[in-house]
């Protein structure tokens, strides 16, 4: 009876410490999310001035650019947002189901190209024998652009050096702490549904290809860090619930041992009250 009491007990102060640290995990999560959310929202401006000077260039001018021009698709590409760490609900699992399903569509994989954005990413296309032409690992919790420069501007290079022939952004869409849904946006060509139909006058210098040539590489890159921001701060909301949920179900373990333990506790002083009266009786 002792010993089950001791394993009970070992349990319950198992338990009151991975609750603590659920409810430090969660408070650090909202703290990072908050952040992020931030970030994610200063960064549209940016992007939204860049798309109306694009779209009313591309539009008030016959300029010709590879960006702007469909072409037959013969290759496939895909940018797939994950993050590094785990402990994060479904949001690896979801996104990674989706980008799966989408490569799945292809008969080989000379008709895909895949690039990846955090370890858990590269750990399961590496799993599956996926080739990665382009990785970047390790991105700080508020990322820079200069952070992930390198995987945009390779990303859009491989669509301009017709590498591949569209290009595809997979990651998670944050709608609030508690829904990040999986997205699979069209990131290049940039066409009309990309660019919106805004119809500005600016006069131009130097010229406006130029001009184009300047900013479409730039826009293309700011989407994808948009992209990124936006990921980070669904990344943070799934990490806040799931450490939430499992800080409660601790709680509700914990109560669940507490009373399994008073109850054995109860039984061993009953069991010691009768043996003690018996031997009393006993010794009458």
């Amino acid at each position: 009876m002792a010993k089950g009491l001791r394993a009970i007990k070992r349990k319950i102060r198992s338990m009151q410490s991975m609750k603590q640290m659920t409810k430090a995990m969660e408070l650090v999560a909202a703290a990072k999310l908050k952040r992020a959310q931030l970030a994610a929202v200063a960064a549209r401006p940016y992007a939204e001035k860049m798309r109306e000077v694009i779209s009313s260039i591309a539009s008030g001018s016959d300029i010709r650019h590879p960006m702007l021009e469909a072409r037959e698709i013969r290759r496939t590409g895909y940018l797939v947002l994950t993050s590094d760490r785990g402990l994060a609900g479904g949001y690896n699992a979801n996104v990674l189901r989706l980008a799966l399903s989408e490569i799945g569509r292809h008969a080989s994989q000379d008709e895909y190209v895949v690039m990846v954005v955090g370890k858990k990413g590269r750990e399961f296309f590496r799993r599956r024998k996926i080739p990665i032409a382009h990785e970047i690992v390790e991105l700080p919790d508020s990322p820079s652009y200069l952070d992930i420069k390198s995987i945009a501007k390779a990303a859009v290079d491989g669509f301009i050096e017709e590498q591949y022939d569209e290009l595809y952004l997979i990651y998670n869409e944050f709608r609030s702490a508690l829904s990040q849904v999986p997205v699979k946006r069209r990131l290049l060509p940039l066409t009309e549904d990309n660019l919106g139909g805004h119809r500005a006058a600016y006069e131009y210098e130097p010229t406006p290809e130029e001009v184009l040539d300047a900013l479409l590489p730039r826009y293309a890159e700011t989407l994808i860090y948009s992209a990124i921001l936006e990921s980070k701060a669904s990344e943070f909301g799934a990490r806040m619930t799931a450490m939430g949920n499992a800080n409660k179900n601790a709680g509700k373990m914990i109560d669940t041992l507490t009373l399994q333990y008073n109850r054995e506790r109860q039984a061993s002083i009953t069991l010691q009250i009768a043996e003690i009266v018996g031997g009393a009786n006993a010794l009458k």
